[in-house]
């Protein structure tokens, strides 16, 4: 939510309440992460019991949202950084891809989870 709203602030040109937004979805994101992190370093690795077609679109997304969750870091760091320098017009064009890579990795993040405990 942070994230579209994010977006929605910068297309009014409300850029303060921009900052804002995408400020509180990194450190969200940074606090998800570390309790992430935690948790599995506490639990381990919980196995994918379903069978048959579900395994296979699980793995798909479990697979493409781990891959860019690694690729997303250093881009959010490296986003959020031109535009503390000011670098707005750099900032804008890294933004065109760092933003739908994030709304897809946080998306299928509760994808993920929603599959391997509510499923």
């Amino acid at each position: 939510m942070l994230l579209a709203t994010g977006f929605w602030l910068i297309r009014t040109k409300r850029r303060e309440a921009h900052r804002r937004a995408m400020t509180a979805a990194f450190y969200t994101s940074v606090l998800f992460l570390l309790s992430y992190l935690a948790y599995h370093f506490q639990v381990g690795s919980v196995r994918f019991t379903g069978q048959g077609w579900i395994r296979t679109v699980y793995f798909a997304i479990l697979i493409s949202h781990t891959i860019l969750a690694a690729v997303i870091v250093p881009l959010v760091l490296v986003t959020l950084a031109r535009a503390r320098g000011a670098r707005f017009d750099a900032h804008k064009r890294l933004a065109r891809i760092t933003l739908p890579l994030w709304l897809y990795v946080s998306a299928t993040g509760v994808v993920v989870y929603w599959m391997l405990y509510r499923l």
